[in-house]
């Protein structure tokens, strides 16, 4: 299972060959993105990256929509958990 978070696209740049790369914020985090598989994307955009790749375009509802699932399952993470059951070893 992979959890992905949308990220902003600050800048744009073409390397040798042709290579388009973004750096992308993630909020905690600035990243480089491959753009060969979303040509369409530009400063401003929020991304999804995945193995350095940049693989889907999402609008900014959508975008903000994620992170605040994010932010909300960090949230729970981050609340102390009831204490497990002690196994009594009986079934």
């Amino acid at each position: 299972m992979c959890l992905t978070i949308p990220g902003r696209v600050l800048k744009i740049q073409e390397r040798e060959g042709g290579t388009r790369m973004a750096e992308v914020d993630f909020g905690v985090a600035l990243r480089s993105a491959n753009l060969v598989f979303t040509p369409e994307v530009r400063v401003g955009d929020f991304i999804i990256v995945q193995a350095g790749f940049a693989t889907r375009r999402l609008d900014e509802e959508e975008a903000r929509e994620a992170l605040a699932h994010h932010a909300a399952l960090a949230e729970r993470a981050a609340e102390p958990s009831p204490p497990s059951p002690v196994p009594t070893g009986r079934a």
